[in-house]
């Protein structure tokens, strides 16, 4: 006599890491150069990292003076955001010189542990400036991002 045994499948033992070994709560520190016409700016702004994908704002976005940052991280730390924004007062002259004009450009970045750097692709640098992002990840659960300004 034949007996049909049915085997189930093991119970996993462990749980796939959801979310990659970056995310977290982070703080962007822009500076750009002046060029030409328009003065120096830097600023600090929140953003996230969530399953390996970077989004960070500053002020409202979509409004006078916002940028967006948004990209994926790879395992190895290399990064490739890609930065939107709205100017809030153009120093430009000629077509540029538009209030509310968007912008947009890539940006090479690097995280390690709880840091990161990176610079703006500065194209042909007609319109590109040098500008630098460092980034603090922010170790301590209680403590917020800074608010966008």
């Amino acid at each position: 006599m034949w007996t049909l045994v049915i085997f189930a499948p093991a119970p996993v033992l462990f749980a796939q890491a959801t979310g990659g070994r970056f995310d977290g709560h982070w703080t962007t520190h822009l500076a750009c150069e002046a060029r030409g016409e328009t003065p120096a700016y830097k600023f600090a702004s929140p953003g996230v990292i969530k399953d390996s994908k970077f989004h960070g704002v500053h002020r409202q976005e979509g409004g006078p003076g916002s940028l967006v940052l948004d990209g994926s991280i790879a395992e190895d730390g290399g990064a490739r955001l890609k930065a939107t924004g709205t100017v809030t007062q153009s120093h430009a002259h000629g077509v540029f010189a538009i209030k509310g004009n968007h912008y947009d450009y890539n940006i090479k970045a690097q995280f390690t542990g709880t840091k990161g750097t990176g610079r703006r692709d500065e194209g042909v640098g007609i319109l590109g400036r040098p500008c630098t992002f460092e980034f603090d990840k922010q170790t301590d659960a209680a403590a917020a991002p800074p608010p966008a300004q």
